[in-house]
């Protein structure tokens, strides 16, 4: 059983009011804002979070909201196939993506984090009490926009890179531009930029990052993001992001495509602007 089967097999044991609880707090709700779209109380949501973290063995709530969004994510498997073409379905080479260190590469595959935002899942599976909700706040600053900065700290010493920064900018047209550059330990330097719509159309990335071509986004809620990274017209690889509360601080899910999925991965940015 591979990662993702295994992880699928843990999610089954939820029950409905469990995962409706869970796909509103992966929209950035918090308790409190679920027991309102829900008429409930937040001890009863407390309940069923608890319940849910135990059937799982997953501690933290919020984390578990991830895994559970990049499962449904994986599961659509977001199409990188130009608008038309139904041709193009040659299988990604399987290194596709991983000459580089583990560590690198995930900081790397970050890089169209604004070009390729923002969980496609949530916005046909969150209950229609919460769309409002979600409606209203993107149309208000996103809290990705700005930059961030790679906790290399958390990367193991021997994968670790010198340094990573993403730039998320928002055009008034709603188009993303994404910058990112990768500083080696060597002082070597990769940069990446992509620009697309929040409508999962793949766009194309330009810069020195050559184990991935493209980029496709969507953008449900404000503070977080799902990103689909491709080679050649294959995924390499599904990505959640989240802003916390303060807008300091971005989680990163990380999903690998292939038969042989690693376990679900998370890094971590820091605000820097």
């Amino acid at each position: 059983m591979n990662a993702m089967d295994h992880q699928r097999s843990a999610f089954s044991g939820l029950n409905p009011r469990e995962l409706e609880v869970l796909q509103l707090l992966a929209a950035g709700h918090t308790t409190k804002t679920i027991a309102t779209v829900l008429g409930s109380t937040e001890t009863a949501i407390n309940e069923r979070l608890r319940a849910a973290r135990r059937k799982t063995g997953i501690g933290s709530s919020r984390e578990l909201a991830r895994l559970l969004e990049a499962q449904k994510i994986w599961d659509r498997k977001i199409d990188l196939s130009p608008p038309g073409d139904a041709t193009n379905t040659q299988p990604q080479p399987a290194q596709a993506g991983r000459t580089w260190s583990k560590g690198t590469i995930l900081m790397a595959l970050a890089l169209p984090v604004t070009a390729i935002a923002l969980v496609m899942a949530m916005a046909t599976a969150s209950p229609p009490a919460a769309a409002p909700v979600a409606a209203q706040s993107i149309t208000r600053a996103s809290p990705l926009v700005g930059s961030w900065a790679l906790d290399v700290s958390r990367i193991p010493a021997e994968e670790r890179p010198g340094r990573v920064t993403i730039t998320f900018r928002k055009a008034p047209d709603g188009k993303w531009t994404t910058l990112v550059e990768i500083v080696a330990p060597d002082g070597s330097t990769r940069h990446a930029e992509s620009t697309a719509a929040t409508d999962g159309a793949p766009v194309p990335i330009s810069g020195t990052m050559d184990f991935i071509d493209t980029v496709a986004l969507r953008q449900p809620a404000p503070g977080t993001l799902v990103m689909t990274l491709g080679k050649n017209g294959s995924p390499v690889s599904t990505r959640v992001y989240t802003v916390a509360k303060d807008r300091k601080s971005m989680t990163e899910t990380i999903v690998w495509a292939g038969g042989d999925l690693p376990n679900l991965e998370t890094t971590y940015f820091t605000r820097i602007d």
